[in-house]
């Protein structure tokens, strides 16, 4: 099988201290394969280290990988930086976006599409070629462009970060996405709108890893596997109906058959 992410093992803690020496185990060995074109979905209780695992692939400095590998187009996604992993076409869509007060929206957008396009060998968009691309990207999600004349998520709604999220995405045309509770907080339409911006990118060569506690995500894009992950490990593996019976049951049974 042609995998693009292949993580065997993973062990991961978080540093809870700036001098390392305090650290709280979080991921309890994880193994997941994703091959190239699908769409996989993970759901879990509160706590059971669903962020954390986006945060150790994408390479946030407060945690540590302690045991196991994690294999990325058939390179070592560990020891790069994150900047190398972005390089690489890793995208992380956060929970929680970030503000950036004083950084305009679009410099912002042009100065990473760029840097992307530099590491994979393509040259620099110009600004006119770079406002005629975000202005279509744009309309799609009906982001308007008074949003991206303002400084990045600075006084944005959560619904208008998250899809402000999307577009980088769409910009960037990353090969695997993980997306970290995109869906919270946001009502039907603009669920929908960002959903209709992952789908856009569906294609032989676009992965993604999608966090949620939510079926009607699930409802817009439809995945090939769901995972459940528990206290540090994935428990159980289905198909995409699995969410419905999670919908309906919760994890209290899976969880006594993991013990």
């Amino acid at each position: 099988m042609n995998n693009l992410l292949e993580i065997k093992d993973l062990h991961a803690s978080v540093i809870e201290d700036s001098l390392e020496n305090n650290q709280k185990e979080i991921l309890k060995g994880i193994n997941l394969n994703i091959p190239k074109g699908e769409i996989h979905v993970i759901m879990g209780p509160n706590g059971s280290g669903k962020s954390t695992l986006s945060y150790v692939l994408s390479g946030h400095p407060n945690y540590c990988v302690t045991q196991g590998s994690a294999i990325f187009k058939g390179k070592d996604l560990l020891s790069m930086t994150p900047d190398q992993r972005a390089a690489a076409g890793l995208f992380l869509a956060f929970q929680t976006p970030v503000e950036l007060p004083g950084v305009n929206n679009v410099n912002f957008l042009r100065t990473s599409l760029n840097s992307i396009r530099v590491a994979r060998g393509e040259s620099e968009l110009n600004a006119v070629d770079f406002l005629k691309l975000v202005r279509e990207k744009a309309k799609t999600l009906s982001f308007s462009m008074d949003m991206l004349k303002r400084n990045v998520n600075v006084g944005f709604s959560g619904g208008e970060k998250k899809r402000n999220e999307v577009l980088q995405m769409s910009l960037l045309q990353p090969s695997f996405a993980i997306l970290d509770e995109t869906d919270s907080g946001l009502d039907i339409d603009a669920l929908r709108i960002v959903a209709e911006g992952v789908n856009s990118l569906r294609s032989p060569d676009f992965s993604a890893l999608i966090i949620t506690h939510h079926q009607r995500l699930l409802d817009y894009i439809k995945p090939n596997y769901i995972h459940v992950l528990a206290k540090g490990r994935i428990i159980y593996t289905g198909g995409a109906e699995l969410s419905n019976q999670l919908e309906s049951e919760g994890y209290g049974r899976l969880l006594e058959e993991a013990l």
